[in-house]
């Protein structure tokens, strides 16, 4: 991750590159104040000159977070419509594949700037276990969210009509309205089960994946690229099994990324927004299951 950034003459925190992705090696004080309990002190300090402010780290980790999901959604959007426009006999696999490795090749390049987050899942779930800050997270979540529209609007510019109507922009869906004898038809998945399968399965990311890079010990074992390419797998095969056990047309999946459904929301709108409460409500849920799970267990039970 980034290395020591200064403001005036405060000694910023630093990202540990030894200590794995997205884990943030900062001391802990016990906070007396809201600023303390936000650690609002991290984003300005009153000492130094407002214009240094620019060259704060965390102003720095947000761009290449809003840059990385920038990209994550555009790529990714791509792939989902390429898998299936091309008609190959097994499109989902494909697909799982792809964003795997993209997955991982993103990570890799966000790393040693912010963390290797482009998600506000991995930010809320760092948040809520300690390893970075909420004022941290906030500022990731927003950069994210940006990121995710500007990467629509990327796809927007290069694919035809046809296609943007066809696929939606690859965005996240729960239904879609077809024709049929009767007039219009909507088809795809409930909205019970799509929120079960977005806490199902975010919960999972988060706990086969994302733990391994919030442990030091295992994260400094394991190495950056083993980490960071164990995400993407397992990020590849959750969606692999959500687009097959549940193949139901109309539903595109779990999306386990608020920012990347919310881009195509914004951009395309119509029939993305059907639901589109799921997409951010079942990973919330997730992270917060998951850092109870953090806390209720021993640490050094963890680290055995």
């Amino acid at each position: 991750m980034a290395g020591t950034g200064t403001v005036g003459t405060r000694k910023m925190p630093i990202l540990e590159l030894e200590s794995g992705p997205l884990v943030e090696d900062e001391k802990k004080q016990s906070p007396t104040t809201l600023n303390k309990i936000l650690c609002l002190e991290e984003l300005f300090s009153l000492e130094s000159n407002p214009i240094m402010l620019l060259n704060c780290q965390v102003w720095r980790a947000s761009l290449a977070e809003l840059l990385g999901t920038a990209v994550l959604v555009f790529a990714m959007d791509t792939i989902v419509i390429s898998s299936y426009e091309t008609q190959t006999k097994t499109p989902h696999l494909i697909m799982s594949f792809l964003i795997a490795v993209t997955i991982t090749v993103l990570l890799l390049a966000t790393f040693p700037i912010s963390g290797g987050h482009i998600n506000p899942v991995i930010s809320l779930a760092a948040s809520l276990t300690g390893v970075i800050s909420l004022s941290r997270a906030a500022i990731y979540i927003l950069a994210q969210c940006v990121g995710g529209v500007l990467g629509a609007l990327a796809l927007q510019s290069v694919v035809n009509t046809k296609i943007e109507q066809t696929f939606s922009l690859g965005g996240c869906t729960l239904t879609i309205v077809v024709p049929s004898a009767n007039g219009p038809l909507v088809i795809g998945l409930e909205t019970s089960q799509a929120l079960w399968l977005e806490i199902i399965c975010t919960f999972v990311f988060l706990f086969a994946s994302i733990w391994i890079a919030f442990d030091k010990r295992q994260a400094k074992h394991l190495g950056r690229v083993v980490v960071c390419s164990i995400i993407g797998i397992v990020v590849g095969l959750i969606v692999f099994i959500s687009t097959t056990v549940t193949s139901t047309k109309g539903y595109a999946g779990v999306g386990m990324n608020p920012a990347r459904c919310l881009g195509p929301a914004l951009i395309r709108g119509g029939h993305l927004w059907n639901g589109h409460w799921v997409f951010w409500a079942g990973p919330v849920v997730a992270c917060v299951a998951f850092a109870l799970y953090t806390k209720l267990i021993p640490s050094q039970l963890l680290h055995n």
